[in-house]
């Protein structure tokens, strides 16, 4: 017997979370499928071995030319992120990139942007440090843009401080319940209406129903081994949800095109990695004390690589909209774990990608004195999803978080460029005086990175170019919308994931309309979830 509800939500993400809360407390019946487990702080692990929560949460998937790294639980990657929130510049809403026109839809500016980035900034409390919050990390990068002449600020970040204990274990889920992820905000109030959570549920595909509405296809995953399905299964909808990452929801769209019909051509096309980058800088101690004065207790210097929450200082003076598109970019101090950071990071001075020898094995003994730099640039939206996989987004070669996945990425003049120009800043910021040793993490293994995937089913007027139009509307597809990363045009040279959120409570007007003119009996204006409690593991349904 196939199940049936108003509406369907496919992953719970900022995209999906939003839509959720929204349908379910206008009066709609809602079920949110994720692919991922449902975590709580206590379940958070500090290590990274293999079956904790480290290897549950994320989902790595290899590609040609660029990996994604994203959420795989309740809450996406609200739970895995590290919490800074800025606004996207301005200037980002006009990027032209290789179209040579407007990339975003007209209705769209930074200041028809700005009451949707308010709402969600009331429901995810965004607090901005001051540099009295800030970590030795952060005051480190911020003392040496100092020195060089540029500046930086405390990043606007969704962290309750008075719970914060500096321990850096963000990516792998907060123990503390510090960060306010969705799981604290929006799901819970959406549980508290109705709607249903069902956790180790991977979207397959869509077809169509003989009513015009949907049928949603599933496969169950083993909490343990997320190669094995368990089981399988359908839900039929009026209204499908679409927000399981820029990695996924182009795959299920694609997978979905022989019982749906012909996609939009911008469906798995212009994929952006947000412009990403990682530098590696080895601290000069000394050099550190004599130049720039700083110091911490018991004598030290620095040696904090590991002290702290994610990323607390950025400087954005190439965050400038007189400057040409591609030389655009913001620099993040930024705590990335052991792991692929052990791997990509590169000892500075090497021509060559370094692997092993005695400059590597240098560099690994100081890791303590490393300070990372996350470098966001203007992209080209370069990237294109080939053929899906039989199931799910990726080919999963391990039993938890590692894929190889259909993407292609062929960086462009223009995306090199920029890359190039940010290295070239970080290096002169930190090497002046002889700070420190810098040198970019390599490409050679994994392709670029990003840990926010955007544009693979963007917003647009041109049907040509855009998936979606200005509503998150699938073309061609009535009552199918995409509110997660993919919907956002082009990379936004800062975190992207509150316009991720402001962008889908916009998209919510428009949201419920449709399912009422698909007779869902649904309302719109729920208030902002302000001081829900947190509700781990109500609305589980089977």
């Amino acid at each position: 017997m196939i199940e049936s509800t108003d509406v369907l939500v496919v992953g719970s993400g900022f995209g999906g979370a939003i839509a959720a809360y929204h349908l379910a407390a206008g009066g709609a019946e809602v079920v949110v499928l994720e692919r991922g487990p449902w975590l709580e702080g206590k379940d958070f692990d500090h290590d990274y071995l293999l079956g904790k929560s480290y290897t549950r949460v994320f989902d790595f998937v290899a590609g040609d030319g660029m990996s994604v790294l994203g959420g795989n639980c309740v809450g996406g990657g609200s739970v895995v992120y590290f919490a800074a929130l800025p606004r996207a510049p301005r200037f980002a809403f006009e990027r032209q990139g290789g179209l040579g026109r407007r990339m975003w839809p007209s209705a769209i500016t930074r200041d028809t942007l700005d009451p949707w980035y308010d709402r969600v900034s009331e429901a995810i409390p965004v607090r901005q440090q001051t540099w009295d919050d800030v970590t030795y990390a952060g005051g480190l990068w911020g003392a040496a843009c100092h020195h060089a002449g540029r500046t930086a600020n405390p990043v606007p970040i969704g962290i309750d401080n008075g719970k914060c204990t500096n321990c850096n274990w963000m990516m792998a889920g907060c123990r503390f319940d510090a960060k306010q992820s969705l799981l604290f905000n929006y799901l819970p109030a959406a549980v508290a209406h109705g709607a249903r959570i069902r956790p180790l549920h991977e979207v397959q595909r869509i077809s169509r129903t003989a009513d015009g509405g949907y049928r949603v296809h599933y496969n169950q995953i083993d909490e343990e081994d997320y190669r094995i399905h368990t089981g399988s299964g359908a839900i039929d909808a009026k209204i499908v949800v679409l927000a399981a990452g820029a990695g996924a929801t182009p795959v299920i769209l694609q997978r979905s095109e022989q019982e749906l019909g012909t996609m939009p051509h911008g469906v798995g096309r212009y994929f952006s990695g947000n412009g990403e980058r990682l530098n590696t800088a080895v601290v000069n101690e000394e050099r550190v004390r004599e130049v720039l004065g700083l110091s911490r207790e018991d004598g030290l210097v620095y040696e904090a690589n590991q002290i702290g929450k994610g990323p607390v200082v950025a400087s954005w003076d190439n965050l400038d909209a007189s400057l040409p598109e591609f030389s655009r970019f913001s620099l993040e101090q930024l705590y990335f774990p052991p792991g692929l950071g052990t791997i990509l990071a590169q000892a500075p001075g090497a021509g060559d990608p370094t692997w092993f020898g005695v400059a590597k094995k240098e560099m690994l003994r100081r890791w303590r004195s490393w300070l990372t730099i996350f470098l966001m640039t203007e992209d080209d939206n370069e990237g294109v999803f080939g053929p899906p996989p039989p199931t799910g987004n990726a080919y999963r070669i391990s039993q938890q978080m590692l894929g190889r996945g259909p993407l292609r990425y062929d960086p462009t003049p223009n995306t090199l460029r920029g890359w190039a120009q940010a290295d070239a800043v970080v290096k002169e910021v930190l090497e002046r005086d002889g700070l420190a040793e810098v040198a970019p993490w390599t490409n050679d293994v994994v392709g670029a990175y990003t840990v926010h995937p955007l544009a693979s089913c963007r917003i647009g007027d041109d049907p040509a170019t855009s998936a979606l139009d200005d509503r998150h509307e699938l073309r061609g597809h009535p009552g199918i919308f995409v509110t997660d990363g993919s919907a956002v045009p082009g990379a936004l040279t800062v975190n992207p994931a509150l316009t991720i959120a402001a962008l889908a409570e916009r998209a919510m007007p428009g949201i419920v309309l449709a399912a009422q003119q698909r007779g869902v009996r649904v309302r719109y204006g729920a208030p902002p979830p302000v001081g829900v409690a947190s509700t781990p593991m109500m609305g589980v349904s089977g």
